[in-house]
C-alpha cells in the first residue's frame, strides 16, 4: 500500500517552519558564537541563509511538479541516475538517524535543569517512545503534533527576540544596557587557536559555518513530506515561497541578538557545560536576573526538542522508505500499514535513537559534537546532491521546451540553474575546508577528521561502486518525465477562519 496523504495545507506550513527550528538555534548556536564571535556568527547563518535559500527554491521547483514518496531521492532517479539516487538516499537516511540520537541527548540536558537525579537514559527513554508513538499513528497524526508545537517554536523565538532586544536596550530593572558592547569587548571576531591577525579571525569565523549547516538542514523535509500531503502542487509551493522571511526573522535575527547579549567567551556556552545554560538565549536571561524566565524557555525548548526528534524519525524513516520503493534497500522497508504507515521503516530508525545513550557520560558534548558534525556533512552532500539534479531538471525543461508558466512553482533565481549553481559551489568548497583546523600546525585530531571528511570521502565512493555494480546510465534529457503531478489526485482545500489566513500571511 502507498503512503496516506494525511498532511493539510496548515500541516505543511508549520512542517516548513519545524524543519528549521530547533536546539540548532535554541541550544547550539552558544557553540558557534564561542567559535566565531558576534560578527562571526551574523556572517556565517546569513551565508548559510542564502545557500537554504537557493537549495530550497530548487528543490521546491520540482518536487512541487514531482510530488514522489522520498523527495530528492526519487527525483534524482527520474532525472539524474539511479546511482545519485541509491547515494543520496542512504547518505539522507544516514544523517536523520544520526540527528535523532543528537536530538534526544540535547533533549535529556534540557531536563537536567529541573531534576538531576533521575538518571539521563530515562529522559532518552521517555522521548524515544514519543516520537515513535506520534509517527506510528501516520502522516495525520504526526502533522497535528507538528502544527501544534510548532505554534509553541515560533512563539518562543519571536519572544526571546523580543526579551534579548529590551535586555540590550538596558529594560530589565537592575540590569546595565548592553547595546554593542560584547561587538567591542571580547571583540566581533574570535581568534582560532593558534592562528593570529586577520587570518585567524577568518578562520574563527570560518569553523562557524558548519555549525550554521547543522541548524539550517531540515529545511527539505518539505519536500519528503510532499509525497504524503494532499494537494502538493499548491500546499508545496505554499510552503516553500515564504521561506525567506523564516530565513530572517528567526535565524539571521536570533544570532544577531544572541551576539549582543551573550559575551563570545562566556564559559557557560561550550556544549559540555552539562545543563541546559549552553542555550544562549537562557544564558542572556539569567545574566540580566530574570529569575522565573529560564524555567518557562526551557520547557518551550523541550516541546521544541520533542519536535525535532518527531521530524528526525519521520524524514529517516521515509528516506528508508523511499529506498525501498526505488529498489535500493530490501523491499521489507517499503511495507506499510493498512492506514498507510511505513511502520517498519520508523521501527528500523527509531532503533539507532539508542545511540543517544552514549552521552549519558560526562563527554556528552563531545559526542554530540562528533555526531553533530557526521550529519552536518551529510546533510550538506544532500543538499550538493539536490543542486545537481536541479541543473539537470532545468536544462530538460528548456531542451523539451516545457514552459516554466506550466511548473505550479518557479521562481525568477531558478532560471537556467543559477540558484542551484550558486549553491553548488559554496556547498564545495564548505565541505572541502570544513576540517581545516586538524590540518594547523600542532591540531591534528583523528576523531576530528574522520567526522568531518569521512561522508565526503565515502560519497563518491559510494556513486562509484553503485555504477561499476549497476552499469546504470544517466538519464537522457530527452527522456525526462515532467508531468508527474499530474496524477496526483486535488482534494478539497480545507477552510480557513481569519486568523489562519492572517497567520499563512506572516508565516
Amino acid at each position: 500500500m502507498d503512503l496516506s496523504r494525511g498532511l493539510k495545507s496548515r500541516h505543511l506550513t508549520m512542517i516548513s517552519i519545524g524543519g528549521v527550528l530547533g536546539t540548532g538555534l535554541f541550544l547550539y548556536t552558544g557553540a558557534a558564537l564561542q567559535e566565531g564571535g558576534p560578527l562571526g556568527i551574523l556572517l556565517a547563518f546569513s551565508i548559510m541563509g542564502s545557500v537554504t535559500y537557493a537549495v530550497m527554491i530548487s528543490l521546491g521547483e520540482m518536487v512541487s511538479a514531482s510530488p514522489l514518496p522520498g523527495g530528492a531521492i526519487s527525483l534524482a532517479a527520474r532525472f539524474v541516475d539511479e546511482s545519485l539516487s541509491f547515494t543520496l538516499g542512504w547518505f539522507y537516511w544516514y544523517t536523520w538517524t544520526i540527528f535523532l540520537p543528537s536530538e534526544l541527548s540535547a533533549i535529556a540536558v534540557l531536563v537536567n535543569l529541573w531534576n538531576t537525579s533521575v538518571n539521563n537514559a530515562v529522559w532518552i527513554s521517555i522521548f524515544l517512545v514519543a516520537a515513535v508513538g506520534i509517527n506510528m499513528m501516520g502522516s495525520a497524526w504526526y502533522g497535528e503534533t507538528e502544527f501544534w508545537l510548532s505554534y509553541i517554536k515560533i512563539f518562543l523565538i519571536v519572544g526571546l527576540i523580543i526579551v534579548d532586544i529590551v535586555i540590550s536596550a538596558g529594560g530589565v530593572k537592575g540590569a546595565p544596557a548592553i547595546g554593542f558592547k560584547y561587538w567591542r569587548t571580547p571583540g566581533p571576531f574570535v581568534q582560532a587557536p593558534g592562528v593570529g591577525g586577520a587570518l585567524g579571525r577568518f578562520l574563527g569565523f570560518w569553523s562557524t559555518l558548519t555549525r550554521a549547516a547543522f541548524s539550517y538542514i531540515g529545511s527539505e523535509i518539505v519536500a519528503i513530506a510532499a509525497g504524503e500531503t494532499q494537494n502538493p502542487r499548491k500546499n508545496v509551493p505554499r510552503a516553500i515561497r515564504n521561506v525567506y522571511i523564516r530565513i530572517l526573522l528567526f535565524y539571521i535575527l536570533g544570532v544577531f541578538v544572541i551576539g549582543i547579549t551573550v559575551p563570545s567567551d562566556d564559559p557557560r556556552l561550550g556544549l559540555n557545560s552539562g545543563t541546559a545554560l549552553a542555550s544562549p538565549f537562557v544564558i542572556a536571561i539569567q545574566t540580566a536576573g530574570i529569575k522565573v524566565l529560564p524555567t518557562i524557555v526551557n520547557a518551550a525548548l523541550l516541546a521544541s526538542g520533542l519536535s525535532a526528534a518527531n521530524s528526525e524519525l519521520f524524514t529517516s524513516s521515509r528516506a528508508l522508505h523511499g529506498l525501498a520503493v526505488n529498489g535500493h534497500a530490501p523491499g521489507v522497508f517499503g511495507r506499510t500499514s493498512a492506514r498507510g504507515v511505513p511502520y517498519v521503516a520508523i521501527l528500523s530508525c527509531a532503533a539507532f535513537g539508542a545511540l543517544a545513550y552514549m552521552s549519558i557520560k560526562s563527554s556528552a558534548g563531545t559526542a554530540f559534537g562528533y555526531l553533530a558534525t557526521l550529519g552536518s556533512a551529510g546533510g550538506l552532500l544532500m543538499w550538493w546532491g539536490v543542486c545537481v539534479i536541479h541543473i539537470r531538471f532545468e536544462k530538460g525543461l528548456r531542451l523539451q521546451r516545457v514552459p516554466r508558466a506550466d511548473l505550479p512553482y518557479t521562481n525568477v533565481l531558478t532560471r537556467r540553474g543559477a540558484a542551484a549553481k550558486y549553491a553548488v559551489v559554496l556547498i564545495t568548497i564548505i565541505l572541502f575546508f570544513s576540517g581545516y583546523g586538524v590540518f594547523l600546525k600542532g591540531a591534528w585530531d583523528t576523531p576530528t577528521f574522520i567526522t568531518t571528511y569521512l561522508p565526503i570521502m565515502l560519497f563518491p565512493v559510494v556513486y562509484g561502486g553503485h555504477k561499476l555494480w549497476t552499469r546504470c546510465k544517466v538519464v537522457p534529457y530527452e527522456d525526462m518525465v515532467f508531468n508527474v503531478y499530474a496524477d496526483v489526485q486535488e482534494e478539497k482545500e480545507e477552510s480557513k477562519s481569519r486568523w489562519r489566513r492572517l497567520f499563512d500571511a506572516v508565516v
